[in-house]
């Protein structure tokens, strides 16, 4: 992680410095530091599939990048992804070209349609915002089981019976929450079914440091000051937004799917919060499947940054057999 990002004298009016996302200035504006680089939907030549944007919720402008393959069988339905970026709640969109180039691997590995979620950031909507326009994103997905829906990609070549929420990072930990809102009644009377979810090196968190966190003092302090920014919250790194263990968050055993997959990374900071949360999954009185992957040499989202290393091809092949198991 580069934690450098000099100063400029001239920008001697720094009230919030968050390496590597964003620079908050006295006056109010604010700088990102990183994910703000685009790139243009379209056929993918590479891959095979073809996305294209699409304004969700005009209201408040939240969007998504919906993907498929080019090519689909007359009557072929194939399963979902509802997918969240991650950048700690404040850069990156699924515009970014790590995450468009990662989930066109997915959907021509896993063969799948894919709605990768464009949610506002903070500082400009702090917590729970986030949580909040992903949940009308889902919400629109889930219109087109009931046949309210007027996307064709959604209508004709999605199987509403294999919808799977996905994320990474902090998208990771919106799956996550989103899969117990998911259980009320305005949800399950669309008839979308959410079979399972896929939590990549989730940013899970909590007030008494574990593992890595114990040691690695710098990079503990630097999610500790993320998280502070993001959620005004008096409960802290225990919030149960961020902390599933925590007194007040959701029992596991209310999860409301059959299948969970967690990934980790080495590297990774978070590595062992995901680890724990799997143990503890496993451990409680959930009646579902989970799986752990433990990618070896890797750093925090590596496969958004290196989307075609070989450990990311593993990776993403390990998704896609997730998803048809």
């Amino acid at each position: 992680m580069d934690n450098t990002f000099p100063i400029d004298p001239n920008e001697a009016e720094v009230i919030h410095d968050l390496p590597p996302f964003i620079r908050v200035y006295k006056d109010g504006t604010l700088k990102r530091l990183s994910g703000y680089e685009v790139c243009d939907p379209g056929l993918d030549a590479r891959t095979g599939v073809l996305s294209k944007d699409v304004v969700l919720v005009p209201e408040t402008g939240v969007s998504a990048r919906l993907y498929r393959p080019n090519i689909i069988a007359d009557g072929e339905k194939l399963p979902l992804v509802v997918y969240f970026p991650g950048g700690a709640y404040m850069i990156s969109s699924p515009r970014f070209p790590g995450y468009h180039n990662s989930i066109n691997n997915l959907v021509t590995e896993a063969k799948v349609v894919v709605v990768s979620v464009d949610y506002r950031k903070a500082p400009e909507h702090p917590l729970p915002t986030a949580f909040d326009d992903s949940w009308e994103a889902l919400k629109w997905a889930a219109s087109h089981a009931s046949g309210a829906g007027s996307e064709p990609w959604l209508i004709n070549n999605v199987d509403f019976d294999r919808v799977f929420l996905a994320g990474d990072s902090a998208g990771a930990t919106i799956s996550y929450q989103l899969m117990f809102r998911s259980k009320n009644a305005e949800m399950t009377a669309t008839g979308m079914k959410l079979v399972g979810m896929i939590l990549i090196n989730p940013y899970f968190w909590g007030k008494e440091p574990i593992g890595a966190e114990v040691t690695n003092t710098f990079l503990k302090g630097l999610v500790d000051k993320w998280w502070a920014f993001v959620c005004p919250s008096d409960k802290g790194n225990d919030d149960p937004l961020v902390n599933p263990l925590a007194d007040e968050a959701p029992p596991l055993k209310d999860l409301g799917c059959a299948r969970v997959l967690v990934t980790v990374a080495e590297q990774d900071i978070l590595r062992d919060r995901g680890i724990l949360f799997h143990e503890s999954l496993e451990k409680s009185e959930w009646k579902g499947k989970a799986k752990l992957i433990d990618v070896r040499g890797e750093g925090h989202v590596f496969h958004i940054f290196k989307p075609d290393c070989e450990n990311a091809t593993n990776l993403i092949k390990g998704l896609a057999d997730f998803i048809h198991d």
